[in-house]
């Protein structure tokens, strides 16, 4: 009996009518199946759920695939479904994760996760782990509201080079009554949006150009030791330099409340709205906790994520960016937001044009 089998076995699988629902979950809790998607975009769901908790199935294809950091370099991305960050998965407070993670014959690699927002057994990781050509499933109850990072954890020198390679996500359990702000009035957002910030370190050959592999082992030993000096090539958002500019730049309109989710598997980073504020920020990324107000500039340390909400004021564009500016600017951790809507003077008004300087 193979190990996947066991673990199928050991969880229980059985039926409430046409429902599969894992043995670790109560008989009677209903099942429902998460449809993922591609950052900075988000599932859909209901802000507010005071029902019974559920079972949130998802499923979640290791891929190994070259994308590009930038317009002259490339690396081979170790993902979940694809993307960089892997998508964001939403539950509530009291929820059951029924996760089944496929790993294709097509791969080299073994893969596995590590869930932040899980308790026991590394987050999960010791139990999920799976071999090219196998899947496994793993469920697993949400006690503790907040965003959280979960990352690819196979053991060895292997977890930072899963890391740096991308395969790291976010997961947000929101409790059942919804956010409150500061002042314990619920919140309410018109968008959610997830950036993972994503550290490269990308090896250069003796001319100072960027190596190609064939595969991603090939170029392990040379990427592992270029870190060691702990100096990023790239510093991106959502996988590569400029993913979140031009057509593919966040949207909102002047009276939004937005909720940006923002997670580093790795390093810290210092999330910075220029034009704008973080109303509030859920520090450490903890639902739990009372959120602070009114940030210029706040902090995700790295392995975490955070959550942080304001509402547009003024139209036009914003850059959101780490605000260590050489990343920002130098090596691409920056993303733009086109905000529509009428102008307040009462803000910010050009009271003299710019001309000769006069006396």
């Amino acid at each position: 009996m193979n190990k996947v089998v066991q673990l199928v076995i050991g969880f229980g699988l059985f039926c409430i009518g046409a429902t599969q629902v894992m043995a670790n979950a109560p008989a009677g809790t209903p099942r429902v199946t998460q449809e993922l998607v591609a950052p900075p975009f988000v599932p859909k769901h209901d802000q507010m759920d005071m029902s019974k908790p559920k079972v949130v199935a998802v499923r979640l294809v290791t891929e190994e695939k070259l994308m590009k950091a930038d317009a002259n370099a490339s690396y081979w991305a170790l993902t979940f479904n694809g993307s960089v960050p892997a998508p964001l998965i939403i539950l509530r407070e009291g929820d059951w994760l029924e996760l089944t993670l496929v790993n294709p014959k097509t791969n080299t690699m073994p893969h596995n996760l590590d869930f932040h927002a899980a308790t026991g057994a590394l987050g999960g990781a010791g139990l999920n782990k799976v071999a090219p050509g196998e899947e496994v499933v793993l469920t697993w109850k949400a006690i503790k509201p907040g965003v959280f990072v979960y990352h690819c954890a196979p053991g060895g020198t292997m977890i930072p080079f899963h890391t740096i390679s991308g395969m790291n996500g976010a997961i947000m359990v929101l409790p059942r009554g919804g956010l409150k702000d500061a002042k314990g009035k619920h919140w309410h957002y018109d968008r959610a949006y997830y950036i993972g910030e994503q550290d490269l370190y990308l090896p250069k050959d003796k001319d100072g150009k960027y190596k190609k592999y064939s595969q991603p082992l090939e170029g392990m030993a040379d990427m592992l030791e270029a870190s060691k000096g702990l100096v990023p090539t790239h510093v991106v958002f959502n996988g590569t330099a400029g993913a979140l500019t031009g057509d593919n730049a966040l949207k909102a309109k002047v009276g939004e409340k937005v909720l940006f989710i923002h997670s580093q598997a790795n390093r810290d980073s210092r999330p910075h709205l220029i034009g704008g504020h973080a109303d509030l920020v859920w520090q450490g990324g903890s639902f739990s906790d009372t959120p602070d107000t009114g940030y210029e500039t706040w902090f995700v340390p790295g392995g975490s994520a955070v959550a942080a909400g304001y509402e547009f004021m003024q139209p036009g564009l914003y850059v959101y960016l780490s605000h260590n500016l050489i990343e920002a600017v130098l090596l691409g951790a920056a993303a733009h937001m086109n905000v529509e809507g009428k102008w307040n003077n009462e803000l910010m008004e050009q009271t003299k044009k710019p001309g000769p300087i006069t006396k």
